[in-house]
């Protein structure tokens, strides 16, 4: 399998559910209401996640920080919410950038503030396997 495509299935299950979200919501309200009804949804769907996960952040091998992922699925897809008109450069980088202080090696960034549902799946190209 190609590593642009590694957890393919999975990645596919959230965006369903993000889809199934947005088909009944729409676009328009808060962040925080979008992730109540993706926990509800990952759960009725089956998939395994922790939701607001706390996640440390290094510089040079020592924690500094500590953030909070929206939704860590399955403990290895990290799933950032946005409920913007559009997603920009600043969304991508903020994902890229928390894949990297994490160490996870796919995530996806998932805005459900426009008309139509917007996701891009992200790959971090620095994840050292341990």
């Amino acid at each position: 399998m190609y590593e642009d495509f590694k957890y393919t299935e999975l990645t596919g299950r959230i965006i369903g559910c993000a889809m199934e979200v947005h088909k009944i919501l729409g676009n328009g309200f808060q962040e925080s209401v979008y992730q109540r009804a993706m926990a509800i949804e990952m759960q009725i769907q089956g998939l395994p996640f922790n939701r607001e996960f706390v996640m440390p952040v290094y510089y040079k091998g020592r924690q500094i920080h500590t953030r909070r992922v929206d939704f860590l699925v399955a403990s290895i897809i990290s799933t950032e919410l946005k409920a913007v008109h559009a997603m920009d450069d600043s969304h991508l980088a903020q994902g890229i950038n928390y894949l990297e202080a994490y160490n996870l090696e796919i995530g996806l960034l998932i805005n459900f503030g426009s008309k139509s549902l917007q996701f891009k799946r992200l790959i971090n190209s620095k994840f050292k396997s341990l």
